[in-house]
């Protein structure tokens, strides 16, 4: 049987979780299609579908290294809470869009609140953790 390689476009059925077994995502009722080696999805996914043969059903264990990389302190920031137009929610939890100083846009959640400061974490929400998949790789639409 063939082996999914670097190049093939491939579609696979996946539950994503976390080692406490909360799960984050899935592919639901339509497979996630992707191109081996283009980086489309996370490395340790990639890497684990890269070999697989159709119909295969498995399951991997992504360190935080090959999933979203470790959670930087340095991505946490404080601003004055004044800062904040009081139209914006900034509840903990919050995804909102914030701006680099070179002005690219990036997505920012709120990790705390007070009257005087809003505190943000730039980390993607999976940064610094290791996530479980359940994978069926389901077609090679494409080889190389």
């Amino acid at each position: 049987m063939t082996q999914a390689k670097n190049g093939d476009t491939v579609r696979i059925n996946y539950t994503g979780r976390l080692v406490d077994g909360t799960q984050f995502d899935s592919s639901g009722g339509e497979p996630l299609q992707f191109t081996l080696g283009e980086g489309q999805v996370i490395p340790g996914l990639e890497t684990h579908v890269e070999g697989m043969e159709v119909g295969t059903k498995s399951t991997v264990t992504v360190p935080a290294d090959a999933a979203y990389g470790p959670h930087r302190p340095e991505a946490v920031v404080t601003i004055d809470r004044a800062s904040v137009p009081d139209n914006i929610n900034v509840d903990i939890g919050t995804r909102l869009q914030a701006r680099t100083r070179e002005g690219r846009p990036m997505q920012v959640t709120v990790v705390g609140v007070d009257d005087a400061s809003v505190k943000l974490d730039g980390n993607h929400p999976l940064a610094g953790k290791d996530l479980v998949f359940d994978v069926e790789l389901v077609e090679i639409v494409q080889a190389a």
